[in-house]
């Protein structure tokens, strides 16, 4: 008897994950504060206000593809915990990063690093108000 080629075979390897977006969420110490930095700063939009109780608990924030949800901290985990320490916020953008970087300057926020040519990109980092750092670059050339 020939084995049928029609019956499924058992996979050697599971299927690999295919995610398809990815959401951030930062917790503030000032939420309210925070929500003006993305609005300011970096020109994001808020999407959806989420409140309990009458007051603000979180906003859902998009700029193009990528959305953040931003949180205020209870402070369960106390009051002078590191935030974002050991992660960075990879962001890829068609526009102009010199001028992006204009506006965070313009708004009264320091650069971790200027705008530099990396990779075949431009880059500069920066930190928001809870010290996630964001790396700001522009697509990659075709080559």
């Amino acid at each position: 008897m020939t084995p049928d080629s029609s019956a499924p075979t058992p996979r050697s390897q599971p299927e690999s994950f295919r995610a398809r977006t990815l959401t951030a969420s930062l917790t503030c110490d000032d939420l309210a504060a925070s929500l003006a930095w993305y609005e300011k700063a970096l020109g994001f939009t808020v999407v959806q206000r989420h409140e309990r109780g009458g007051a603000l608990r979180a906003a859902s924030l998009a700029a193009g593809a990528v959305r953040i949800l931003l949180t205020q901290d209870d402070f369960a985990k106390g009051r002078d915990r590191e935030k974002g320490a050991g992660i960075s916020l990879m962001l890829t953008t068609a526009q102009n990063v010199d001028e992006i970087a204009q506006r965070v300057r313009a708004s009264g926020t320091k650069l971790e690093t200027e705008p530099a040519d990396q990779m075949g990109a431009r880059v500069f980092r920066v930190r928001d108000p809870n010290g996630f750092l964001l790396v700001i670059s522009s697509e990659r050339e075709q080559g």
